[in-house]
C-alpha cells in the first residue's frame, strides 16, 4: 500500500481529533491564485510560513507598541506583541480543540499593516489620507497586494478574513479568527501594564483592588485567569466568549489603561511630533511621487498617489521614518557630515 503524505496524515488527524466547531483545513475556500500542493505542509501551515518569511513581518521588530523609542531593551515592540498574541491564541485553540494552524497564521499576520509609532501613526494616516484608515484594513492590503513586490502573499481566504476582522467590532467567519481578536486584547492589556510599570507610570498596586481580586495580582495570573475563563465559557459551544464577570473586569482594566497609560502625557509626550513627521512625509511624497520606491511608483498607475504614499509610509519602521525625515529636513552640515 502506498504511504500517505504528511499532509494527508495531518488532515486525517484534524478530522479525527478537532472539535465539531473547528474549521478544518480541508474545507478552506482556497487562494485567489492556485498553487502547487505541498506534501509536507497544510494550507494554513503554508500561510504561517509565508507570513513569517515576509518583509512586513520582519519590520514589526522596529515598530512601536505603546512607548515611542523607549530607552531600554525590554519594552514590547509590535513584533513581541505579535508573538505574545500568537502564544495566547494557540493555547486557547488547543484547549478548545480548534484549528491551531489557522489560529497561528491569523495571529502572526494580524498586525502586518500597522503603521510606525503605533496608533499615533494610524491617527496620522486618518488625518492626512483617509478617516477610515485602520491598521487591520492595511494588514489585509499588505498580504493581498503590497508584499512580495506587489504580488501579495496569496493567503487562504480564512487567514485573510481573520486578519481583517481581528479588531474592533468586526467578527471573523471562523472561531479561530475570533480567538485572535480576544488574544490580541488579552495580550496588550497585560503587556502594556508591564511596560507602564517598567516606565514608572504605573505600579501593580495602582490597579483597582477589585480588579486584582478578580483577575489576579500579576501579569501571569491575569493572563491565566482570562484564558481559563474563555476556555470554560467556550468549550463545547459554537461561539467564543469570556465569562461575564471576568469579561467585565477585563473591560474595566482596559478602561483603566486608557485613563492611566494610553492617554498619559508621559507615555504620549512624543506622539504629536511623530504624527507631524508622518504627515509631512505624506505631503512630501504626494508632491514628489517620483521619490517613492519603485514598487510604489508602479502602483501609482493603478491607485492614487495618496494611496501609494500612505502604503509606503505605513510600512516604515519607526527608525526608518525618522531617518527619511532627517534626510529631507535637516541640513547635512547640522548632522556633522563632512563636506
Amino acid at each position: 500500500m502506498e504511504s500517505r503524505s504528511v499532509v494527508e496524515l495531518c488532515l486525517e488527524n484534524e478530522a479525527r481529533n478537532l472539535s465539531v466547531y473547528a474549521f478544518h483545513t480541508a474545507d478552506t475556500r482556497g487562494r485567489e491564485r492556485p498553487v502547487v500542493p505541498c506534501n509536507l505542509r497544510t494550507e494554513f501551515q503554508r500561510d504561517r510560513d509565508k507570513i513569517t518569511h515576509c518583509q512586513s513581518f520582519r519590520r514589526l521588530m522596529y515598530k512601536t507598541q505603546v512607548f515611542l523609542s523607549p530607552t531600554g531593551d525590554h519594552y514590547r515592540t509590535r513584533m513581541t506583541h505579535t508573538l505574545e498574541v500568537t502564544q495566547i491564541a494557540r493555547s486557547i485553540a488547543r484547549a478548545l480543540r480548534l484549528n491551531e494552524d489557522l489560529t497561528e497564521a491569523i495571529a502572526l499576520g494580524h498586525d502586518l499593516g500597522h503603521t510606525p509609532f503605533g496608533h499615533a501613526g494610524e491617527y496620522a494616516m486618518q488625518k492626512c489620507f483617509d478617516a477610515s484608515f485602520t491598521h487591520y484594513k492595511q494588514s489585509l492590503r499588505v498580504v493581498e497586494i503590497l508584499e512580495n513586490d506587489g504580488q501579495g502573499l496569496n493567503l487562504t481566504y480564512e487567514v485573510r478574513d481573520g486578519i481583517v476582522n481581528h479588531s474592533g467590532n468586526n467578527t471573523a467567519s471562523t472561531l479561530e479568527g475570533v480567538i485572535v481578536n480576544y488574544a490580541d486584547r488579552i495580550a496588550y492589556i497585560n503587556h502594556d501594564i508591564d511596560d507602564a510599570c517598567r516606565a514608572g507610570i504605573l505600579t501593580e498596586r495602582d490597579i483597582p483592588a477589585e480588579l486584582r481580586q478578580i483577575l489576579g495580582e500579576g501579569h501571569s495570573d491575569r493572563i491565566n485567569t482570562m484564558v481559563l475563563s474563555m476556555v470554560r465559557a467556550s468549550e463545547g459551544k459554537p461561539k467564543i466568549a469570556m465569562e461575564a464577570e471576568i469579561g467585565a473586569a477585563a473591560d474595566s482594566l482596559r478602561s483603566f489603561l486608557f485613563e492611566r497609560v494610553y492617554h498619559n502625557p508621559i507615555a504620549k509626550s512624543e506622539e504629536s511630533k511623530a504624527q507631524d513627521m508622518l504627515m509631512y512625509l505624506f505631503e512630501y511624497y504626494v508632491k514628489h511621487p517620483e521619490k517613492l520606491p519603485d514598487m510604489y511608483r508602479r502602483r501609482c498607475g493603478i491607485d492614487s498617489v495618496e494611496r501609494c504614499a500612505c502604503d509606503f509610509i505605513s510600512g516604515m519602521t519607526d527608525r526608518y521614518a525618522i531617518e527619511v525625515y532627517t534626510d529631507l529636513c535637516i541640513p547635512k552640515v547640522w548632522k556633522g557630515v563632512q563636506q
